[in-house]
């Protein structure tokens, strides 16, 4: 097996050699599994982009490993997708992922409803850190970012060095739109959070997210009332 191209091993020319070799989502999971084997980890959230993600996996790695960063904080409809998720990949491990810290007493230690007076606070607390402690075990991850999403995330590569987390992120998706997405679920009759059927296009933690009216990009609804954007886990 040739030796994987890691964090510390970054090779830009390397990377396009790798890239000029990739068509398709397909291809780059296929090139991933290969190359990092039990080294990579797939952080899934169980948005729509997060049901076609699982549904390729399972065609190359029936036994991915998968985490949830779970906040705590998520919509029940989420909780009850993930059960679903679980029984039809039984072969995947899932693992949910918690922070260090239960909501009272992050409470105790900063004050009530921290996501409404530091929303980056909270999303350091009970997402940045849990990912970063399970990344820290592995030497890649998958993301279903894609480039339609945000102009923050228009450059994005099928393969990236995360400065962020010192690791090697791959991003499957980068190409597919919000049609492709919802074309792939329904004809493949795959299950996903209904809160998609509610105008909630981005579903993140139940205080953060809102409905929204109207057309609007896929990232529209999360954290409305504040200027944030992201919850930190894509950005360096």
């Amino acid at each position: 097996m040739e030796s994987a191209l890691t964090y510390e091993t970054w090779n830009e020319a390397n990377l396009q050699q790798i890239l000029g070799q990739l068509r398709d989502s397909m291809d780059v999971l296929k090139w991933a599994t290969r190359q990092y084997g039990s080294s990579i980890v797939y952080a899934c959230s169980f948005g729509a982009e997060g049901m076609v993600l699982l549904d390729l996996l399972s065609k190359v790695n029936k036994e991915a490993k998968v985490i949830f960063l779970d906040t705590d904080l998520h919509f029940k409809e989420t909780y009850e997708l993930a059960d679903k998720i679980r029984n039809r990949y039984k072969d995947f491990s899932i693992e949910f992922v918690k922070p260090s810290l239960t909501i009272q007493e992050q409470a105790d230690q900063y004050g009530d409803e921290l996501w409404k007076r530091n929303p980056n606070l909270c999303c350091q607390l009970r997402k940045i850190e849990p990912l970063a402690s399970e990344l820290s075990k592995v030497d890649a991850w998958i993301s279903g970012l894609r480039r339609e999403q945000s102009l923050t995330r228009r450059n994005i590569q099928f393969i990236n060095k995360d400065d962020k987390f010192k690791s090697i992120k791959i991003c499957p998706l980068i190409h597919w739109t919000w049609n492709d997405i919802w074309e792939y679920i329904q004809l493949n009759q795959l299950p996903y959070n209904p809160l998609h059927d509610q105008h909630y296009p981005s579903i993140g933690c139940a205080p953060c997210t809102v409905s929204v009216e109207g057309p609007a990009d896929s990232r529209a609804g999360r954290w409305a009332t504040s200027e944030k954007t992201e919850c930190g886990l894509h950005k360096s």
